[in-house]
């Protein structure tokens, strides 16, 4: 009998490696599989590339990963916003590598990896420091830079429900990025809020089907300061 649920987030995430590549799920705050990067923090793995949308916000989630001194290097498109001070801190003293990557770019070089696409030409970034270095080519008059996909050893994605299959559906913002880096990944952990039985999910809205994830995690929703539970996007 096929069931990907998880005990706990200690159990989805054993056997994480040193030097692994992990894409974590996240728009902003929107999405971010919180849990799940405090558990990969208590699993001690080191030395991680991490791949995600940004560079963490406050001391909380990925920045508390940074702040662990467990990344060696970070592949993002918006680095630096008001609340990053710990990847500002760690990139300018160069304990921390930063690949700069435009968010269409990294969306499509994460999509291209689960596609199985071995590269691509895009206009986005040639004549600028991003295409230093790449293959550039003229195609039917416009100038391209060639990019290559972005493989992942695993996948920290938040979604809104799923059942023991692994299938899954997201919340409104929290879907981000969680869909392409399920396919480019080869292990996948998602965290839920609910867990449906099986053939209870519309098959049309499901958005990641199960054969893209090895194990979910059901987490609880948040208390607000008001008393109230708070969906978190």
């Amino acid at each position: 009998m096929i069931n990907k649920i998880a005990a706990s987030v200690a159990d989805a995430l054993a056997g994480v490696k040193d030097g692994s590549t992990v894409m974590i799920g996240g728009f902003g705050t929107s999405g971010i599989p919180n849990e799940l990067i405090d558990g990969l923090i208590a699993q001690g793995s080191k030395d991680l590339t991490v791949v995600n949308n940004n560079a963490g916000n406050g001391d909380t989630g990925l920045a508390a990963l940074l702040k662990a001194g467990r990344v060696r290097k970070i592949i993002c498109s918006f680095p630096r916003q008001a609340d990053s001070y710990v990847f500002d801190g760690l990139y300018r003293t160069g304990k921390l590598e930063l690949e700069l990557v435009s968010q269409g770019n990294l969306a499509e070089r994460i999509r291209a990896a689960g596609a199985g696409i071995g590269g691509f030409f895009t206009p986005t970034g040639f004549g600028t420091e991003l295409a230093k270095g790449k293959e550039c080519r003229e195609i039917n008059g416009k100038n391209y830079v060639l990019e290559h996909p972005i493989h992942g050893d695993l996948a920290l994605i938040k979604a809104e429900r799923g059942d023991r299959w692994g299938n899954l559906m997201y919340r409104m913002a929290a879907r981000n990025f969680g869909p392409v880096m399920a396919t480019a990944c080869k292990k996948t952990v998602a965290t839920v809020h609910e867990i449906s039985d099986l053939g209870e999910l519309n098959p049309e809205h499901i958005v990641t089907p199960g054969i893209f994830v090895h194990q979910i995690v059901k987490i609880e929703r948040q208390a607000t300061q008001s008393g109230g539970l708070r969906k978190a996007a």
